[in-house]
C-alpha cells in the first residue's frame, strides 16, 4: 500500500505560480495582521536599510483568498 508522491520539477512549479503566490501572499498577509493585533512592529527593507515599521502603521491589504473564485 505505498502511494506515489508527485515529483516536484520546475514545470510543476511553472504550472501553478499563480497558485503558489496566491498562497504566500495570503500567508504574509495573515502574519502582518497577526502583529497589528498584537501590538508587534515589523521589519523590512526600505533604500538599502532596515526599516522597522510600528504596528499603527502596518498596511493590511485585503486578502486575494477571500474571493470565492
Amino acid at each position: 500500500m505505498s502511494e506515489t508522491k508527485p515529483i516536484l520539477t520546475r514545470d510543476f512549479f511553472a504550472e501553478h505560480a499563480k497558485d503558489i503566490e496566491k498562497i504566500l501572499r495570503h500567508a504574509v498577509n495573515q502574519a502582518l495582521l497577526m502583529h497589528k493585533q498584537l501590538g508587534n512592529p515589523i521589519a523590512t527593507w526600505k533604500d538599502g536599510k532596515v526599516v522597522i515599521v510600528p504596528p499603527e502603521e502596518i498596511v493590511i491589504l485585503s486578502d486575494v483568498n477571500s474571493s470565492k473564485e
